[in-house]
């Protein structure tokens, strides 16, 4: 690894979800962190051999117990971030950010509709398919399922059509700590007291 960018104090990755990293065709990866004065997503595009880093706005940040917690991408350039304070269920956060250029950038999404960090989010579509496409932004011939992500945590689930412009709250569903999909219509949310929900879209 050459030159990998240096951590800052206390600088980590939230396990409780399992997703604070996401790969992408052969050589893209971007891992999420927090616990440290700014939250961060790393980012390699030449399978590790080197690394960026990128600062998302992610609120709150700046504790042991805030910044980014789970991380996913649809291709190379188009990815989304949750996270925010994973102590504090109760407050509304700015809980979710999206990326159009691989990682380099972010900006602020609509918060999911249930209060506190997010843990847990992904793509509904099967996006880890070995390709490395550039896409264009504006062209996904017309199919939301490319949009299509779920997002959960201790106070609730939601879904999006639109990778975060608007949300749709899960009724009923909360304490889960993780989401997948095996493809674009079923998934599963992992939650607290042994319970799994099985999602159809």
């Amino acid at each position: 690894m050459k030159d990998p960018p240096t951590a800052q104090p206390g600088e980590g990755a939230f396990a409780a979800s399992g997703t604070c990293a996401a790969t992408q065709g052969e050589s893209n990866a971007w891992l999420a962190t927090g616990a440290a004065a700014v939250a961060r997503v790393l980012r390699s595009r030449d399978g590790g051999n080197t690394w960026r880093s990128a600062v998302t706005p992610i609120q709150p940040q700046g504790t042991p117990v805030s910044g980014n917690v789970s991380v996913d991408f649809r291709d190379a350039r188009r990815g989304i971030v949750g996270g925010g304070d994973v102590v504090d269920s109760a407050t509304p956060q700015l809980n979710v950010a999206r990326s159009r250029d691989g990682g380099e950038t972010w900006k602020l999404t609509t918060p999911t509709p249930f209060p506190g960090a997010v843990y847990g989010l992904t793509y509904t579509r099967n996006h880890h398919a070995d390709n490395d496409d550039e896409g264009d932004d504006d062209n996904d011939g017309g199919d939301s399922s490319l949009r299509r992500v779920v997002a959960t945590g201790p106070s609730g689930a939601a879904w999006t059509e639109n990778e975060g412009n608007t949300w749709n709250l899960l009724p009923g569903i909360a304490n889960c700590w993780a989401v997948g999909f095996g493809d674009e219509r079923t998934g599963w949310l992992v939650c607290g007291a042994g319970r799994i929900f099985r999602l159809n879209f």
